[in-house]
């Protein structure tokens, strides 16, 4: 009796093995597939086939789903996924930039700003999270918090495009036409026939 135990015990283990295995090939076919259709634009399709192998606890299937009903107009829908994917991996920055497409679509500015700030708070020299932050208060015309990150992201690429011209206009926003200058000028060193530098030039002569 007590070597039967064992053996059903090590019967069991491989069965399960096996399921799992199967599983693994079950869903990574899904996967392919729905790359297959998103790649003809099918993106309702796609994420319906996701769903049939849907699981509550994976990130991946989570994030994937966030994707694909983003693509496809379904904004509230894909906010839940992406929200389930950061619920299960909470340092996720993929799933947090994730989370800020729909979120976006939808208009809700002050969800997004929060999840920047989050993504910030974990990573402060992230550049996307900091330029694109800079853009939002840049839009509002609210140039003291926008110049702050537009810096971070100068201070980080000093000789990147995004964060030079950003800068540039920022100060000329605040009436800080010397270092406005500068950066324009800078902008121009990197890309010579940039008409948004060469129209700051105009402003700031």
């Amino acid at each position: 009796m007590k070597k039967i135990v064992p053996i059903i015990l090590l019967l069991m283990i491989i069965s399960a093995a096996d399921i799992f295995s199967q599983n693994v090939e079950i869903v990574k076919e899904t996967f392919k597939k729905s790359y297959e259709m998103e790649k003809k634009g099918e993106y309702k399709n796609a994420a319906d086939i996701m769903k049939k192998v849907y699981s509550e606890k994976s990130y991946e299937i989570n994030l994937r789903l966030g994707w694909l009903e983003y693509n496809a107009g379904l904004f509230s829908e894909s906010a839940t996924h992406y929200q389930k994917a950061l619920n299960i991996k909470p340092y996720s920055e993929e799933a947090k930039f994730g989370l800020i497409y729909p979120k976006v679509a939808m208009g809700k500015w002050t969800e997004v700003i929060n999840i920047y700030q989050k993504i910030l708070k974990i990573s402060p020299n992230n550049t996307t999270a900091n330029y694109r932050l800079g853009l939002i208060y840049y839009g509002k015309k609210d140039y003291q918090k926008a110049i702050k990150f537009f810096e971070k992201v100068i201070n980080l690429y000093p000789f990147g495009y995004d964060g030079l011209i950003m800068c540039a206009w920022t100060n000329y926003m605040l009436g800080q036409n010397k270092k406005a200058k500068i950066l324009f000028n800078k902008t121009l060193m990197l890309s010579p026939d940039d008409k948004s530098a060469k129209e700051g030039l105009e402003l700031v002569k």
